[in-house]
């Protein structure tokens, strides 16, 4: 059954994040520009001066955390900042989107334009201090995961509501080009933010049908999390044996109080630890 994580409605809630050594969620309100958590019954929130949507745990203390314009270090404890490197920095149209670290610690990060300018995002990789372009003319990056042995990425861009699949070499780089792994367009779905569980299912938020689908490793369609928020975007599990199910959603655009809400369901799978972020 799914409940309410956190009662605070984000404009667009994206980019949950579960600590496994802060045993913590995090995740972001990308259009007020915050970091947002919880310590048992008690809200946090970071407030920062341009917009924010994705994280890498680092260390217990540090996230690496995606920006309008660029990657940088964000120390929990005492608020400092320290920025990596610049991303997309020289572009006022884009805004970063979706991201997640992989297995061998390289950070993926999507952008996208502002106001969602056709072709305007592309995908990156950060590892070991370096910024690489992987994937360009996205509209609206998201679902960047990967399969729990490290050979396989996914990602999407929601405007062709087609979810990628691409191979990965063993160092985390993408071989070859991408292929369609889920085609939602014969459903009329819009794949949002997704997360690989231990069984190697995908997960996905889809923006506009209340639910995280479940897809099975060779893309068929398993199940789905009702949520009340209707606008799902990124699912994340967490919990102190993985097998909750979080959810971010967005209020942007709609009025009801189950809009914009965090949410979480026990869901009888069992989700994979995020991966540490290799500066």
């Amino acid at each position: 059954m799914t409940r309410v994580f956190d009662d605070r409605r984000c404009t667009l809630g994206e980019g949950p994040l579960w600590h496994p050594e802060r045993q913590q969620m995090f995740w972001f309100d990308i259009l007020n520009r915050q970091l947002l958590s919880r310590e048992g019954d008690t809200p946090l929130v970071w407030q920062f001066d341009e917009y924010v949507s994705a994280a890498g745990w680092v260390n217990r203390s540090e996230l690496m955390i995606a920006s309008q314009s660029k990657l940088f270090l964000f120390n929990l404890d005492t608020g400092a900042s320290e920025k990596l490197c610049d991303l997309e920095a020289d572009n006022p149209v884009t805004r970063s989107n979706d991201g997640r670290a992989d297995p061998k610690g390289g950070f993926w990060i999507g952008t996208m334009g502002i106001n969602a300018e056709k072709g305007a995002g592309a995908i990156y990789r950060f590892q070991h201090g370096q910024l690489h372009k992987l994937f360009g003319d996205i509209t609206i990056s998201n679902a960047i995961c990967f399969a729990p042995d490290g050979e396989t990425a996914y990602f999407a861009d929601t405007e062709t509501q087609v979810i990628q699949k691409v191979a990965l070499d063993d160092a985390g780089w993408p071989t070859g080009s991408p292929e369609p792994f889920v085609d939602l367009s014969a459903e009329n779905l819009n794949p949002d933010g997704a997360v690989v569980d231990a069984d190697g299912c995908l997960w996905n938020a889809q923006w506009g049908a209340s639910r995280v689908a479940r897809y099975t490793p060779d893309g068929r369609f398993v199940d789905a999390v009702s949520l009340p928020g209707k606008q799902a975007t990124c699912p994340a599990f967490g919990g102190s044996d993985l097998t909750s199910l979080f959810s971010t959603t967005a209020a942007d655009g709609l009025s009801g109080e189950e809009e914009g809400r965090t949410y979480v369901a026990e869901v009888g799978a069992k989700g994979q630890n995020e991966h540490r972020v290799a500066l």
